[in-house]
């Protein structure tokens, strides 16, 4: 069975944005040959699941190739219906369904890119399997938490910890089952 994975940042104290959904806090970690894993985090994945917000802002600050790459499927989770462009799928359906359809499908992994809400509804129905997190060496005070309050308790088991001489610490962990 395919295992969803959230690979995100977020400050130390909680936060993925700052308000008005500005992610320049992430600037402060940003050095020329580095990509604290993502590279290889991303071979082994073949499926993208994210917000609309999260969609629309990459595409803004990255542009569409960092998703509409051919490569990968990815699909949009948003409340507003609307037509697939590339491998891309725009789905206002059930995302608990899409999940646990996508993770009975052959293939590599699912990466979940974000936002907070999705995030919540995947916890929510306990469909994350395991989580990396990029805290940034900033308290940002306030802004979109990372995890929503009023989820399931989750226990969850430590699988390493890696600092960055930016300050970046990538803390890894995998759901108990």
């Amino acid at each position: 069975m395919r295992k969803l994975s959230l690979f995100i940042a977020s400050s130390l104290d909680g936060y993925i944005a700052k308000p008005n959904d500005d992610l320049s806090f992430l600037k402060l970690v940003e050095k020329d040959g580095e990509d604290y894993g993502y590279a290889e985090f991303t071979a082994n994945i073949d499926t993208i699941i994210l917000g609309r917000k999260t969609y629309d802002y990459v595409l803004k600050a990255i542009g569409s190739e960092h998703y509409d790459n051919g490569h990968r499927d990815v699909y949009v989770i948003t409340r507003t219906e609307r037509p697939s462009v590339g491998k891309t799928t725009f789905y206002s359906g059930d995302v608990q369904a899409l999940v646990q359809q996508l993770k009975s499908e052959d293939g590599k992994d699912i990466y979940c890119d974000g936002g907070a809400e999705i995030i919540h509804e995947l916890l929510q129905h306990d469909l994350i399997d395991e989580l990396i997190i990029s805290v940034i060496p900033i308290l940002l005070g306030n802004g979109t938490r990372l995890f929503k309050d009023n989820r399931p308790e989750q226990r969850l088991e430590f699988v390493s910890a890696k600092s960055f001489d930016t300050g970046l610490t990538q803390l890894h962990y995998k759901r108990i089952r």
